[in-house]
């Protein structure tokens, strides 16, 4: 009987954040010039409320670029910082859900298919309501953007304060109050996971965690992947990225992640340190590459 032959290397699509200096479309140069098959980017500012509107020149600019670039089906945004749709009523909230929808418009003329989006802090409120303003702000957002084509992945957080989202049942939470379910979907960020308390340093852990995620909120919802490793230890609840196989977490996690075929067409970013001639970024995607199983798909 002829054994069988081995499956083939799985393909590892992986980027990183790009920064979009000189127009929203130089994100696909330098996501291409260093050899991403996946990229983020802000479409403004992620730390200011207000943003010039996006003029037609620049959108048909970026589209194009959109169709033509071997990035085109791995390119996802990242809303803004200020954005936390679990604060009381007040100016917060209001700015808040403004600039979410803002955010999706953007998206939507972009051709962007993922805006990804930090759950939100409930302020000394409690869980239960933080998570019951959460899902109230996505109804309002979603009921302003009927008919839109780009969905909200929302991203497990670290926890640091009063944020949630990095327990995978604040997820489910929000997943269950919303209306509109399917126009979300999930954002997993292996330092926030970490931070949060889950244990992926092994492969036993990494296996435990994503069966907990599995459980609660559906493997098949994650969309995007933040791939780093962190800074700070197993349940810190403090969100600070370190390059791959350089952090508390370890080689074991990523090794495990780009060899789960589950997650085999999720686009994975880098949100690892960087500085402007993107050096890191290319020492991280060989970092993640090494640790391909069989041959190198990169």
């Amino acid at each position: 009987m002829r054994e069988a032959a081995p499956p083939e290397p799985l393909p590892l699509l992986a980027g990183a954040h790009m920064s979009v200096a000189g127009g929203l479309h130089r994100a696909f140069e330098r996501g291409d010039s260093i050899g991403c098959r996946a990229v983020q980017i802000f479409t403004k500012n992620a730390r200011g409320w207000n943003a010039a509107p996006l003029a037609a020149p620049d959108v048909e600019l970026f589209r194009e670029r959109l169709t033509t670039s071997e990035l085109a089906r791995a390119t996802c945004a990242h809303a803004s910082y200020l954005i936390n749709l679990g604060a009381s009523e007040g100016p917060v909230a209001e700015k808040s859900l403004a600039g979410l929808i803002d955010e999706l418009q953007r998206c939507e003329a972009l051709g962007i298919p993922f805006l990804i989006l930090h759950p939100g802090a409930h302020m000394g409120a409690g869980e239960e309501t933080g998570l019951d303003r959460i899902a109230a702000g996505l109804d309002r957002a979603h009921a302003a953007c009927a008919g839109f084509r780009v969905r909200v992945l929302l991203e497990n957080a670290a926890g640091q304060g009063s944020c949630l989202g990095h327990r995978f049942e604040h997820l489910e939470g929000i997943l269950a109050r919303v209306r509109e379910p399917d126009r979300l979907g999930i954002c997993f960020d292996t330092c926030h996971a970490f931070a949060g308390g889950y244990d992926i340093r092994t492969a036993a852990g990494y296996e435990a965690t994503m069966a907990e995620l599995d459980r609660r909120i559906g493997i098949d919802r994650i969309r995007i992947i933040h791939v780093n490793d962190s800074k700070k230890g197993l349940g810190s609840r403090v969100d600070r990225h370190e390059h791959i196989g350089q952090g508390e977490i370890g080689l074991e996690a990523f090794r495990c992640l780009v060899n789960d075929r589950r997650l085999a067409c999720v686009p994975k970013i880098l949100e690892t340190p960087k500085k402007e001639d993107m050096a890191e970024d290319v020492m991280n995607l060989r970092t993640l590459a090494s640790l391909v199983e069989g041959a190198r798909a990169r």
